[in-house]
């Protein structure tokens, strides 16, 4: 997949006036591969940390306030931390839609622990990354506090720039790590795994060295081979430790963790993709997923309908050059059938915000026919009043065209993208 700079990351975010960054890097995505990386619930970043031999805080998962209660006797301390399971960034400033402030909270109590859980739980946490609509928070993770003297910011990913794995370390833990990048690249360390002979103790212990816990560099150099080993085992993209901290008592443990693993895996990780929260997506990707539909939600008014992601990106800003906004990105591939397609529209019309539709269909290996009887039978099925524009050029485009134009029904069809986007804004005006 192609590399998202800063530099694109900033031309997309004005090219279509979004403040999610997460959209962004979606969108980008999208252009290269149909598939959700997995990211897990910080508890089963926990989990899979304290198997693998790395030293985690205690914590129990709480469903309910009265189970925060009991997990929070069990520890037995007045330093607790309760953390909303929620797959979202900036928890901890976030806003739960009932005004409770933070999705990171300290108690000392179990009554304060079941006080506070119950505030979150079946709650909406919005975050800089959720937008206004916020994320649904079902389970809160209650944990022991701990109190760093030191952070570390630790972490193995695939990137492209080294062909393949890399240990990515800093002295300057605990904060994100773009901005310490930002302000000062020389306090990031980046050690090249050779993806045949694994990682070494040599180059674990180099890492600590480097980052300044030589002290305990022999431990430290083991806490990094069992995170590779972990990620090997897991076909993690990324495994996140931030921060890795070092405590009164000079102890050290995962504060913080982040897990990303590559769907393609899948089929070899049955039992760790079973963990996959849908709660925590938007339902209809979830849906568009069932079809092999690619659909990212965005917050226009235009409902697009493309085959190919170049194709969709140019029909977005077409859409932008006429005045109006896209309300999706939607590409059904080149193999979709008339049940994906009608599956598609369904999508589309889901979203409230949509008061039009524009449909740009180049048929290669998509046939135009398949694609206007999908539409066809969609706009019956779901009664629909949404005003729709139809471009279709390529294999067998005038059979779709007077599947259209028989169909009786308020579909305009027009040969020129141009034509049709200029239609299509106005419509939804």
């Amino acid at each position: 997949m192609a590399e998202l700079n800063r530099y694109t990351a900033l031309t997309l975010l004005r090219r279509y006036n979004y403040t999610n960054v997460n959209t962004i890097i979606n969108l980008w995505k999208s252009q290269y591969q149909q598939q959700r990386n997995l990211n897990v619930h910080e508890h089963i970043s926990y989990s899979l940390l304290k198997e693998a031999g790395i030293n985690v805080p205690k914590f129990g998962l709480a469903k309910t306030k009265q189970e925060a209660k009991e997990i929070a006797k069990k520890l037995n301390t007045k330093n607790i931390v309760l953390k909303a399971q929620v797959l979202a960034g900036g928890r901890g400033v976030g806003t739960f839609k009932n005004g409770l402030k933070g999705g990171v909270r300290m108690v000392s109590t179990p009554e304060e622990a079941e006080e506070i859980a119950g505030k979150m739980i079946g709650q909406y946490l919005v975050t800089k990354q959720t937008g206004s609509a916020g994320r649904i928070c079902n389970l809160v993770m209650v944990t022991e506090r701990k109190f760093p003297k030191r952070e570390f910011y630790f972490s193995i990913m695939m990137e492209r720039s080294f062909g393949g794995p890399v240990v990515i370390a800093s002295s300057q833990g605990g904060v994100n790590i773009e901005d310490v990048a930002a302000k000062d690249p020389k306090a990031i360390i980046y050690e090249p795994i050779d993806i045949e002979k694994g990682l070494s103790k040599e180059q674990g212990i180099k890492v600590a060295k480097t980052v300044g816990l030589e002290s305990v560099k022999e431990k430290t150099a083991e806490m990094l081979l069992n995170m590779y080993k972990l990620f090997v085992s897991k076909d993690a993209l990324l495994i996140e430790i931030n921060p890795y901290a070092e405590d009164e008592k000079k102890e050290y443990s995962a504060l913080d963790a982040k897990f990303r693993f590559d769907d393609n895996a899948a089929f070899r990780q049955k039992k760790l993709f079973a963990m996959r929260d849908d709660t925590q997506e938007d339902p209809k990707e979830v849906q568009a997923a069932k079809f092999e539909l690619n659909y990212i939600a965005l917050d226009g008014k235009i409902g697009c309908m493309v085959n190919g992601a170049g194709l969709a990106m140019a029909t977005m800003d077409i859409i932008k050059l006429h005045g109006g906004s896209p309300a999706n990105f939607l590409d059904v591939g080149g193999s979709a059938n008339k049940e994906a397609v009608t599956e598609a529209f369904k999508i589309i019309t889901a979203d409230p915000q949509v008061k039009g539709i524009l449909v740009n269909i180049f048929g290669g290996i998509m046939r135009c026919d398949v694609i206007a009887e999908g539409i066809i039978a969609a706009t019956k099925e779901l009664k629909m009043k949404v005003p729709i524009v139809v471009r279709l050029q390529g294999t067998n485009v005038d059979k779709a065209r007077d599947l259209i134009k028989k169909s009786g029904l308020k579909i305009t069809s027009e040969d020129d993208l141009d034509e049709a986007a200029k239609k299509a804004v106005k419509m939804a005006s």
